[in-house]
C-alpha cells in the first residue's frame, strides 16, 4: 500500500534526493527532501469538504527547526522548541508566498502544509530544501496545486552568480565585500513566482541576472519533482472551480454604476464608505439564496477588480488620478521628537511611518540562537501596524507575519549601508510606527529609517529609498506596471514589486505574484521604472537630510573605544568582576570588554567616559622610565616614602631623593596622604620603582634642571 519512493539530481556541489512513502504515511502528501546533509520533512493534509460559507481559502503554512537537527539542545529554563523565531516565520512566509497562487481557482478547503528540519549540516540552508519539499509534497498529494514550484539561493560574488552559496558565506554577507548578494528565487517551469533579496548596491541588470540565473538553475528541481509525482502522487481531488457567472451577473447587473462610481473617489475613506454602499446595496438586491453562495465575495471582488483594472488597462488614470509612473506628494521630517536619539515623519500620500532611531551599546545587542550557531546583531527594526493606521477596530498585540515580514525587508534594505561596527560602534534599534496607511507602509519604512537614522549621527554611506510597483496583467497579454501602488491596487492587482536602493544600485528586492508568474519583459520594464521613483524619492528626501548629523542628540550614549593586550583583560575584570564594577560604579558609565582586548566605555556624560578611560588606562598601561606623575604619600618608613603614583601602583622615594638638602626622616617635609609630584626614574634588579621628588618643582610639576638648581644656590 505505501510504496517508496526515491528520487536523485546532483544540483550544483550537492545531491538533492527527494523520497516518499516512508514517513508521515497518513497524511495527504509527504516527502523528505535533502540536500548534501540538511534534511526537511514537509507533509500536507487538506479537508476534503469546505467548511459552509468559507469565502477564502484557509491555507497555513508551518516551518519549524529542530535542535537536535543540529546536534543542539534548545536553551532557556524549558529546554524545548517554543515559539517561532524569525528566521522560522520569514521561512514560512517564504514557502506560502509563491505557493498560494497556484492553488484551483475557488478551492476554500482548509490546507496544512508543515515543514520540519530534521538535519542540518551547517552548510545548506534548509530553508530552500523546506520551499522544494514541500512544493514536492503539494504536487502527490492530490490537492488541486498547478506547480510544481522550484526554487533555489543566488549569491553574487566577484561578478558570478553563485548557485546555493553556503551558510557561513550569508552569514558574513555585511562583512565580506567580495560577497554581494543574498537571494531566494521561486518559480514554475515558465516563469517565476516570488524573489526575496538582500543585496549590496547592485544594479539593475545585475539583480534581473541574478533572478534569470535563480530560475535556470531551478529546473532540475522542478524535473525532479515532476519525476517523483509521476511514480507517487495520488489521483487528483475531484474538484472543479465553481462556476459564479451567473451570480456575478447579477452582482454586475446591480451595483456596477456604483461602484464605477465609488471608485472615482480619491480619498481613501471617503471611497472605502461608497464602496462598503454599494456592497451593502447590491445584497439588498439579491435573493437568500444568492447572498447565501460562498462565491458572493469572489463576485464582488471580481466587480471591483474589473473596474479599477479596466480603467488601468484601456489607458485611464489610476484612482487617485495619477498616471502609471508618478510617485505620490512626498513630505519628509527629521527630528520631530524631543528626547529621542533621532526621528522622522515619512509621508506620502495617504501613507505615513513615524521612524524612530535609539542608539545603544554593546549590552543592547540581539544574541540570536539559530542551528548553525549563536550570533549577536547590532542593527534591529522593528516594524509595527496599528489597526488604526487604516482606520479600522482590531485586536492589538504581538507582531504577527505580516509585520515580521515587512519589518525585515525594511531591514534588508538599510542594512547595506550601514557603518562598519569597529568606525560606528553602537547598537542601533529602529522602530517604525505606521500611523497611517495607503500603500506600502513597509517601503515608508525604509525611507523613514534612512532619516531617522541620519538625524540620530548614524554615517550611513548613502540614504535609501523604497517604493512599490504593481502590475496590471490581462488574459490577452496587455500589461501596466504601476509607481507607488495604492492599497486597492494591490488587493486588485497582480504584482506586489518592491525595490529599495540608494542613488548607485539596489539593495533589497521582495516580488509576489498572484497569477502565474512574470516574464522578464515585465521585471525588466518593471525595475527600470522603480528606479526612477526611486530617484524620485530619494531628491525628495534629501529636502529634510542628506547625510548623517555630526553631533548626537544630547540624550545618546558616547562611546569611546580603546584596545587593551589580551593579558590583561583578566586585570581590568578583577576576580569575579571586582574591578569592573568598581570602575562602572565610580564612573557612571558603562564599560563592555570583548574577547580581543576591545573596551567599548559608553556614557551620555563625557566626564563619565575619561574617568572611566582614565580607570582602565591606569590598570593596563605601564609606567614610562623619565616621566612626571602626580602621586599620594601612602606610607612614610625610616628611609623613604612610598607614594601611588600610577593606578594601583606604588614606588619609593629614598629619602635622598625627596629633597635637596639631607634629612633625617621623610617626615621632616612629607605626611601621609600627601600629594606629590614624582620622576619615574627607573626601576631596580627586582623590578621595583624607583622614584624622585627633589628633581621635581612641587608648585608647577616641571622638572628641576642643572642650570635652574644653580640659580636657586646663588
Amino acid at each position: 500500500m505505501f510504496d517508496e519512493v526515491k528520487k536523485s539530481i546532483q544540483w550544483g556541489q550537492e545531491t538533492l534526493t527527494l523520497e516518499t512513502g516512508k514517513v508521515a504515511r497518513q497524511a495527504d502528501g509527504s516527502v523528505i527532501a535533502t540536500l548534501g546533509e540538511t534534511s526537511v520533512m514537509a507533509n500536507v493534509t487538506f479537508a476534503k469538504e469546505p467548511k459552509p460559507g468559507q469565502d477564502f481559502f484557509p491555507l497555513t503554512v508551518h516551518y519549524q527547526e529542530k535542535y537536535y537537527a543540529a546536534g543542539k539542545i534548545p536553551g532557556g529554563f524549558f529546554k524545548r522548541e517554543a515559539r517561532p523565531s524569525e528566521k522560522e516565520t520569514l521561512t514560512a512566509r517564504l514557502i506560502d508566498r509563491p505557493c498560494r497562487p497556484l492553488f484551483a481557482p475557488g478551492f476554500k478547503h482548509e490546507t496544512l502544509v508543515m515543514c520540519t528540519v530534521l538535519s542540518h549540516d551547517l552548510v545548506n540552508d534548509p530553508d530552500i530544501v523546506a520551499m522544494i519539499a514541500a512544493s514536492a509534497a503539494l504536487t502527490i498529494s492530490g490537492v488541486p496545486f498547478m506547480g510544481p514550484i522550484g526554487a533555489a539561493r543566488v549569491g553574487f560574488s566577484n561578478g558570478e552568480y553563485v548557485l546555493n552559496p553556503e551558510v557561513q558565506d550569508m552569514d558574513k554577507l555585511r562583512n565580506n565585500p567580495e560577497q554581494r548578494l543574498d537571494l531566494v528565487v521561486a518559480g514554475t517551469k515558465d516563469a517565476v513566482m516570488m524573489v526575496e533579496s538582500e543585496a549590496y548596491e547592485l544594479t539593475e541588470d545585475e539583480m534581473l541576472g541574478a533572478v534569470k540565473f535563480g530560475h535556470e538553475q531551478m529546473q532540475p528541481v522542478i524535473d525532479l519533482i515532476i519525476a517523483l509525482a509521476e511514480d507517487a502522487a495520488k489521483e487528483p481531488f475531484d474538484f472543479r472551480s465553481p462556476d459564479y457567472s451567473a451570480l456575478y451577473a447579477r452582482v454586475k447587473d446591480l451595483g456596477e454604476a456604483d461602484m464605477r462610481a465609488a471608485y472615482a473617489i480619491r480619498d481613501k475613506a471617503e471611497r472605502r464608505d461608497a464602496i462598503e454602499a454599494a456592497q451593502i446595496k447590491i445584497k439588498a438586491g439579491l435573493s437568500e439564496e444568492e447572498l447565501a453562495d460562498a462565491n458572493l465575495g469572489s463576485a464582488l471582488k471580481k466587480l471591483e477588480s474589473g473596474i479599477l483594472r479596466g480603467d488601468i488597462i484601456n489607458g485611464g488614470a489610476r484612482i487617485d488620478g495619477r498616471d502609471n509612473k508618478t510617485v505620490r506628494p512626498i513630505v519628509s521630517e527629521v527630528g520631530i521628537l524631543p528626547r529621542t536619539h533621532g526621528s522622522a515623519l515619512f509621508t506620502r500620500g495617504e501613507t505615513q511611518g513615524l521612524v524612530v532611531t535609539t542608539l545603544g551599546t554593546g549590552d543592547d545587542e540581539q544574541i540570536i540562537d539559530a542551528l548553525h550557531g549563536n550570533s549577536r546583531s547590532n542593527f534591529l527594526l522593528h516594524y509595527n501596524f496599528p489597526p488604526y493606521s487604516v482606520g479600522e477596530v482590531g485586536r492589538v498585540g504581538s507582531p504577527g507575519r505580516r509585520e515580521i515580514g515587512h519589518g525585515k525587508l525594511a531591514w534588508r534594505a538599510l542594512q547595506a549601508v550601514l557603518p562598519a561596527a569597529t568606525d560606528f560602534p553602537y547598537t542601533i534599534r529602529v522602530v517604525s510606527e505606521i500611523t497611517e496607511s495607503n500603500g506600502s507602509s513597509s517601503m515608508a519604512s525604509v525611507c523613514g529609517g534612512s532619516l531617522s537614522m541620519m538625524d540620530a549621527g548614524v554615517p550611513l554611506k548613502a540614504p535609501v529609498a523604497g517604493v512599490a510597483m504593481g502590475l496590471i496583467l490581462e488574459d490577452d497579454g496587455r500589461y501596466a506596471v504601476l509607481t507607488d501602488i495604492l492599497g486597492d491596487e494591490d488587493h486588485l492587482g497582480d504584482m506586489d514589486f518592491k525595490v529599495a536602493g540608494t542613488a548607485n544600485g539596489i539593495t533589497s528586492l521582495q516580488m509576489d505574484i498572484k497569477v502565474a508568474g512574470i516574464t522578464p519583459a515585465i521585471m525588466e520594464q518593471a525595475l527600470a521604472q522603480a528606479k526612477d521613483g526611486r530617484m524620485h524619492i530619494l531628491d525628495e528626501m534629501a529636502k529634510a537630510l542628506t547625510e548623517g548629523r555630526n553631533e548626537f542628540s544630547a540624550h545618546a550614549p558616547r562611546i569611546e573605544t580603546m584596545t587593551i593586550p589580551t593579558d590583561k583583560i583578566r586585570e581590568v575584570i578583577g576576580s569575579g568582576g571586582k574591578v569592573i564594577r568598581e570602575i562602572v560604579e565610580t564612573s557612571g558609565a558603562k564599560v563592555d570588554i570583548n574577547d580581543d582586548g576591545v573596551i567599548k566605555i559608553a556614557s551620555a556624560n563625557a566626564d563619565s567616559i575619561k574617568k572611566a578611560y582614565d580607570m582602565i588606562y591606569s590598570i593596563v598601561a605601564e609606567p614610562e622610565e623619565g616621566k612626571i606623575y602626580v602621586g599620594k604619600v601612602v606610607k612614610l618608613v625610616d628611609f623613604g616614602a612610598f607614594v601611588n603614583f600610577f593606578g594601583k601602583r606604588d614606588g619609593l622615594v629614598h629619602v635622598s631623593q625627596i629633597a635637596a638638602r639631607r634629612l633625617q626622616h621623610p617626615n621632616e617635609v612629607l605626611k601621609e596622604g600627601q600629594e606629590v609630584r614624582v620622576k619615574l626614574l627607573g626601576f631596580d634588579d627586582r623590578g621595583k620603582v624607583r622614584l624622585g621628588m627633589k628633581m621635581v618643582d612641587q608648585e608647577t610639576g616641571e622638572e628641576i634642571t642643572e642650570k635652574k638648581e644653580e640659580s636657586a644656590e646663588s
